[in-house]
């Protein structure tokens, strides 16, 4: 997977499984506590933004933010290979 993978219909899951900082930044910034619950399991990110309320500019201002940090992920990943 790489950030251009990164959907509004990924799961929450794989989109933590593959880029822990991300996970992070929505946990700290948008309150994505269900980055850890089952929920996340079969939640996709833009359900679960709906669900904290999410949308519209705030959803796509978060996505941009989710895509900048996984493609510095993947920069450094690839950095260090």
């Amino acid at each position: 997977m790489t950030y251009k993978d990164i959907k509004p219909d990924i799961l929450i899951s794989e989109l933590a499984d593959s880029y822990p900082e991300v996970a992070l930044f929505l946990t700290t910034e948008y309150g994505f506590h269900c980055v850890g619950c089952f929920a996340s399991q079969f939640d996709t990110l833009e359900n679960g933004a709906r669900i904290h309320g999410i949308e519209g500019e705030d959803f796509e201002e978060m996505m941009a933010s989710v895509l900048e940090i996984a493609q510095k992920e993947d920069a450094e990943k690839e950095a260090d290979a």
